[in-house]
């Protein structure tokens, strides 16, 4: 795909377009580029938002748009090596840096897909794929200057799968895939961090720093997806967590495993007996 057009300035934009348009763009850079020109459009007024704008694909558009490489392989058949070899170090970067990229079409997804919702719904993951957008480039900036870049190592899909088993429904998407799968990062993060410092390489010092700005970020973003599932559940008169347990079994999300980041989850909102709930059999 060509590199998208500059965003004028001379009339407003569709949001809810304009992200869906950003998500079909398969390379990496014009992506972030596209994600970044439509949060600042929003941001100085230049954008419109219709909750009930009908919206489709163009032809030949493939959701997400992403580049040929990386190869997607199941989880199981994902290559790992011990980060404490510069090879391995380089695949477990490529590894978040394809989170981030898949990251930024979640949030991108959720700006364009679900007609209906009040306009911070919209802002909110606007807001969210920009911030994904700088987690992306920060990690494959590092990874370039380790001399290796997005798309070398093998990688897998499931967060884009979770993606399109809840495209169908605002409430499950929210609950399966901000506060589930997303929320995974808060619990794996600071093992990670602690891995890497006992690396100790300077590269891999770097990565711990960028980690903390992701997962100061990602709190956030795991805000956003329990806020709405919260009032979703709501307007519709739910209770949450029993309706929790029944998306996660309809639509096979993962059973997660301790240790959690209890301090993170609460920071996120997350509930004492949600978090009761994950330890539960």
């Amino acid at each position: 795909m060509q590199a998208p057009a500059p965003l004028s300035p001379a009339s407003p934009l569709s949001l809810r377009a304009q992200a869906l348009n950003a998500l079909c763009i398969t390379d990496p850079g014009h992506k972030v580029a596209a994600t970044h020109a439509l949060f600042d459009a929003w941001q100085a007024g230049q954008t419109v938002l219709d909750p009930g704008e009908p919206l489709t694909p163009g032809p030949g558009a493939t959701l997400p748009g992403r580049p040929a490489q990386p190869v997607l392989l199941p989880p199981v058949d994902v290559p790992q090596r011990s980060p404490f070899t510069p090879a391995g170090l380089a695949m477990l970067l490529h590894a978040v840096t394809h989170i981030e990229f898949n990251a930024i079409n979640l949030a991108l997804d959720a700006v364009w897909r679900f007609p209906g919702m009040p306009a911070a719904f919209y802002t909110d993951w606007l807001r969210v794929a920009h911030e994904e957008a700088v987690h992306f480039s920060l990690l494959h900036t590092h990874l370039q200057s380790l001399g290796h870049h997005y798309g070398e190592f093998p990688a897998h899909g499931s967060l884009w799968e979770m993606c399109v088993r809840t495209q169908d429904d605002v409430t499950a998407r929210m609950a399966l895939v901000p506060r589930t799968l997303e929320a995974r990062g808060l619990d794996a993060t600071p093992p990670m961090q602690a891995r890497l410092r006992k690396v100790g390489t300077p590269a891999a010092l770097r990565a711990v720093d960028i980690l903390d700005v992701i997962l100061r970020d990602e709190i956030g973003h795991v805000a956003v997806g329990n806020r709405w599932y919260g009032w979703l559940c709501a307007q519709q008169g739910i209770e949450p967590l029993s309706h929790y347990r029944r998306l996660a079994r309809e639509h096979s999300a993962p059973r997660l495993k301790p240790p959690f980041n209890d301090a993170a989850r609460l920071a996120a909102g997350f509930s004492r007996p949600e978090l009761d709930a994950l330890l539960g059999p």
